[in-house]
């Protein structure tokens, strides 16, 4: 099993924080583009190699995240037409999403063995999330998903405060 521990800075200009292993060793960096279109977050191993890129489609009528891991197209989370509650979907090749995923709690299911498991942890400075890999051939595939979901959840927010004012 993995043990992995994503902390988002708040008030990072572009995106940019570490993922750190159960030995509090920055396992992965991820950085987003600053001012550039389309935004993009690239998810980089200890050595600095691109294992996964986020992508949100630009000129969209609703927001779309393309997820690419080791250079192929794997997921896909775009937001559906409604009025009332933001509602997301997630197409993932052979993974299903069980759980309250919009508040990161959440299983992910492959072939109905649970895969990961992913928590959110409160009462913390900015978003923190604890992920549970309990199969390490998917280790890139799971952090690129929990990443897609915050940058959905902050791209909502962003939209909602923009709004609002």
């Amino acid at each position: 099993m993995i043990e992995l521990f994503m902390k988002q800075k708040v008030f990072s200009l572009g995106g940019k924080f570490t993922v750190k292993n159960a030995m509090e060793q920055d396992a992965y960096y991820v950085e987003g583009s600053f001012m550039q279109i389309p935004k993009t977050y690239d998810i980089m191993n200890a050595a600095r190699d691109t294992v996964a890129t986020i992508t949100k489609k630009t000129f969209s009528f609703l927001p779309k995240f393309f997820v690419e891991v080791d250079g192929r197209e794997v997921l896909t989370i775009k937001k559906e037409l409604s009025f009332f509650k933001a509602r997301y979907t997630i197409d993932a090749a052979g993974v299903e999403v069980r759980g309250n995923w919009w508040d990161m709690n959440f299983q992910v299911v492959k072939q109905g063995e649970v895969i990961a498991q992913v928590d959110k942890a409160w009462f913390s400075w900015g978003d923190s999330y604890k992920i549970q890999i309990f199969d390490e051939a998917v280790e890139h595939i799971i952090l690129a998903l929990v990443i897609a979901i915050d940058c959905a959840k902050a791209d909502d927010a962003a939209a909602t405060s923009a709004t609002m004012t």
